[in-house]
Order: structure tokens, then sequence, then C-alpha cells
């Protein structure tokens, strides 16, 4: 491969990779846990964006049950995040040429 098409490579991958961050940052998904007692939606960077919670939930005595449901819920979303994240990745990069099961830094 010659000098001049690794550097032209280069440029398209890091424009790319450019384009790449934006959309990750409009990524959302929802994460919920208890049956949707507890509902989420985090942002492509893990950001908290909103935060739902059954009114049945907001008992003195459930405030323990309450916290577990959150944490689940938000590592629902992050799951989801990631693998959306990961499939825009692929999406994006699969012309490339990487090799496979190469992670990028986001």
């Amino acid at each position: 491969m010659d000098f001049l098409k690794m550097m032209k490579q280069a440029k398209e991958m890091q424009e790319q990779m450019g384009s790449l961050q934006g959309q990750i940052e409009d990524i959302e998904a929802e994460g919920s846990s208890g049956a949707g007692l507890v509902s989420l939606r985090l942002n492509g960077k893990g950001e908290l964006k909103s935060l739902k919670i059954d009114p049945s939930l907001l008992k003195e005595d459930e405030a323990e049950i309450l916290e577990d449901l959150i944490i689940a819920a938000h590592t629902d979303g992050r799951v989801k995040i990631d693998q959306a994240i990961q499939e825009k990745t692929q999406e994006m990069m699969g012309g490339l040429g990487l090799p496979a099961g190469m992670k990028l830094p986001f």
C-alpha cells in the first residue's frame, strides 16, 4: 500500500470518527426495572436525561427497593447504549478495513 493511499485512508477515518462521536451523543436508550415501575433515559454519553418512578414506590419503607430499581434501570439503559454505539461504530467503520474486534476509544 503506498503512502498517499494510507494518508487518504487515515484522513477518511478521522472524519468518520468525528462524525461518529457526534452521532453517539444523539443516541438515546431507555432502561427499566421492576416491570416498568422505574424507567429512565440515557444519552450516548451515559448522561441521565429523565427518570420516572411509579408513585407506588414512593413510600418511606420502600426506599431501599427504589434505590435498587434505579440502579438496575440505569444498568439496563447503559447496556442498551453500549450496544447501540457498537452497532453504529460497525456500521460507519465497516468499509475502512479495520481488524476484526478492534475497539474504538469511546
